[in-house]
């Protein structure tokens, strides 16, 4: 149902490499490039992650209360693009854990300009 979500960033270079390199493993790249704003996915018309420079020129901010989840095949993938996203600048939220009893496991991060990301698997 969700085609892309977009969070604002400071540098849109930046943003691009962090994601990109992020989701190496399941094959995303830039799929889409106007300058201020990159998609980034698997595959076009599939769920992507839109960075962008604010269209207003003013500062980007995370929303208190907002977050983007990205779904995990298993427990050791979500633990996986934890470390992953920590490794490459991100700031702990929450690490890898149960969460509620034993139907969502979830790990939290802010990317290298606080917006919030989950990894989780339902189950």
């Amino acid at each position: 149902m969700i085609g892309y979500s977009t969070i604002g960033v400071s540098n849109i270079e930046n943003a691009k490499k962090f994601y990109c390199d992020l989701f190496a493993e399941r094959g995303a790249t830039v799929k889409v490039d106007a300058g201020r704003i990159a998609m980034i996915g698997s595959e076009k018309g599939g769920p992507m992650i839109a960075v962008c420079e604010p269209y207003n020129k003013e500062d980007p901010h995370p929303g208190n209360g907002n977050m983007v989840a990205f779904t995990a095949e298993s427990k050791p993938e979500a633990e996986a693009l934890y470390n992953k996203a920590m490794s490459l600048g991100a700031t702990d939220e929450g690490a890898p854990g149960q969460r509620v009893e034993d139907r969502f496991y979830g790990a939290y991060v802010r990317d290298p300009d606080g917006n919030k990301l989950a990894f989780y698997v339902f189950g």
